[in-house]
């Protein structure tokens, strides 16, 4: 009887292991489990907490933020000094002093199986709940909740805990990054301005009635709470990719502990990662996280590492300011680039009341990611594209699936004939031609807005704070393009302008010999004015 109650156990037990395994194969992260249980684990085959505690934790208390506007709150390192110590007592739970292997496998899997977006955002309302809880900042929140995290959640954040929120995903999107600067030195951490964000969460749930306050009110003093449910839908709907930052946090401690000091990659020094010549860019680090969070695969990794380090100058195609404003001199940079690039516009409505006295605190940002490089042509072009109003809040227009207008770019060609009804000269995107929902004119000088209404090619929502019915003319600022191809695109892009330079260079030049120039005519005639009395002896 005592054999076979013991024998069910242990075959119930095998059968838990391997289900709890072939969760974690799924993942592609079971080799780097074995390694790092066995790293951590002590003489008596389980890990203890003290033990996965610490793998789970943040080696830095040193933040500072990317804008001066935006201060790190006091108890922001306090708060992340409970990283590893929350996620081991609410994902690895178990009633022994020690992990066991099966234990181990059911946390990580409970963090890193592909789950439905709203199941991984409870996670992560647990997490920082429980984090704000042992560092006494703000409000617990309530849950409600099953064994698969589904189920109520009630509660609000104010404004400054829902900037703790966003910084905490950050933070565990970036835990290689941050251990390989560890490893260097103790610098300080910059951590992305997320203004946008948090406007853009505000008037998603409701909290701004009108858009326009966003440049009046700050909003970090008031006290208005953001309800988690209505929060969610934000989430969703606008920065999905928050809702991973735990999965991938756990996946890359897990490989960080199985992995061997030199394998670690190269260092990234604070020199990297403070603030320098990136914040004079329209692409800083908490507009190049935001639009990473509304993308997938690569160019939402080449996003999220730039959020981190800031992008490379070499990346940067064209600037207005720094080439030259127009579409030839545009033209002239990203011409040959066949890769992903990112369009960023900063422009602001004239105001003739400030004519005299003209500001740029009303200024707005919006930007384009095409998935494939410009080319020059008389009609819309292009396999997807996104729009985004990046700046003063934060949207993602990805394609409807409608129609497939996505980019226009069309160059005043070398060689002009006559045409009855001309292509506009410009460069457009979503709408049709006449009716552009975005249009930069030729020269630069000014942007034109439409409404939503009449595009087809990307999904509806405003561009900028009160944005009507009517067409916008605004003054642009700025115009950068960012390439996103990699250095092969690069290559390939100054392979191409070498090829033209050579073939404008042969255009210049006329090959005399080919029009039998020495017999002809006009060259006797020539030879005859310019030396009308030299001796000239007729050859027979």
């Amino acid at each position: 009887m005592g054999a076979s109650s013991s024998s069910d156990g242990s075959s119930a037990q095998s059968l838990e292991q391997q289900e709890e395994e072939s969760l974690a194969v799924s993942t592609g992260s079971l080799h780097y489990l074995r390694a790092s249980f066995s790293k951590l684990s002590s003489s008596d085959g389980t890990i203890p907490l003290s033990s996965l505690q610490e793998a789970f934790s943040i080696n830095t208390s040193n933040f500072k933020s990317e804008s001066e506007l935006l201060q790190v709150p006091e108890k922001f390192p306090e708060l992340l000094s409970h990283l590893g110590s929350c996620i081991t007592s609410i994902f690895f739970k178990t009633a022994t002093a020690g992990i066991t292997w099966v234990d181990f496998l059911r946390g990580f899997n409970r963090c890193c199986v592909k789950t439905p977006t709203s199941q991984s955002l409870t996670r992560l309302y647990q997490l920082f709940s429980a984090m704000c809880h042992e560092a006494g900042v703000g409000k617990k929140l309530d849950f409600d909740l099953g064994e698969d995290s589904t189920g109520k959640v009630t509660g609000s954040f104010v404004p400054t805990q829902l900037v703790m929120f966003l910084w905490m995903c950050w933070v565990l999107m970036h835990s290689v990054l941050i251990s390989r600067q560890v490893k260097v030195d103790k610098g300080i951490l910059v951590l992305p301005d997320v203004t946008h964000l948090l406007n853009s969460a505000l008037v998603s749930s409701g909290l701004v009635g009108d858009d326009g306050d966003i440049w009046k009110v700050d909003f970090l003093a008031d006290d208005k709470e953001i309800p988690v449910q209505k929060l969610q839908g934000w989430v969703s709907s606008a920065v999905v990719g928050i809702s991973h930052s735990l999965a991938q946090y756990v996946q890359q401690k897990i490989q960080l502990c199985a992995a061997s000091e030199e394998s670690l990659g190269e260092s990234v020094s604070a020199s990297d990662t403070a603030a320098g010549s990136h914040d004079t860019y329209l692409l800083t680090r908490g507009r190049a996280w935001a639009v990473s969070l509304s993308l997938r695969g690569a160019l939402s990794n080449q996003l999220l590492n730039a959020s981190f380090s800031g992008m490379d100058d070499d990346d940067l195609l064209y600037r207005a300011s720094v080439d030259g404003r127009g579409l030839s001199r545009f033209w002239s940079n990203v011409e040959g680039y066949n890769g992903p690039i990112l369009l960023l516009i900063s422009a602001m409505v004239a105001n003739s009341s400030e004519a005299d006295n003209r500001t740029t605190s009303n200024k707005w940002i919006i930007g384009i990611l095409s998935e494939q490089g410009l080319e020059s042509r008389d009609v819309y072009f292009g396999s997807s594209a996104y729009l985004f109003a990046i700046d003063p809040i934060f949207r993602a227009f990805p394609p409807s699936g409608k129609e497939k207008n996505f980019v226009y770019c069309h160059v005043q060609p070398a060689v002009r004939v006559y045409q009855a009804n001309p292509k506009p000269i410009c460069v457009a995107f979503g709408g049709s031609l006449g009716n552009e929902r975005i249009l930069l004119d030729e020269d630069f000088a000014r942007v034109v807005i439409r409404h939503h209404a009449v595009d087809k090619t990307y999904q509806h929502g405003p561009l900028f704070p009160n944005q009507g019915f009517l067409p916008t003319k605004a003054e642009i600022l700025e115009v950068e393009v960012w390439g996103l191809g990699g250095e092969s695109a690069k290559r390939q892009q100054d392979v191409y302008k070498k090829r033209e330079s050579i073939f404008s260079e042969q255009r210049r030049k006329v090959d005399l010999k080919t029009f039998g120039w020495e017999d002809s005519p006009e060259k006797m005639m020539m030879d005859m004015v310019s030396n009308p009395n030299r001796v000239r002896r007729e050859e027979r």
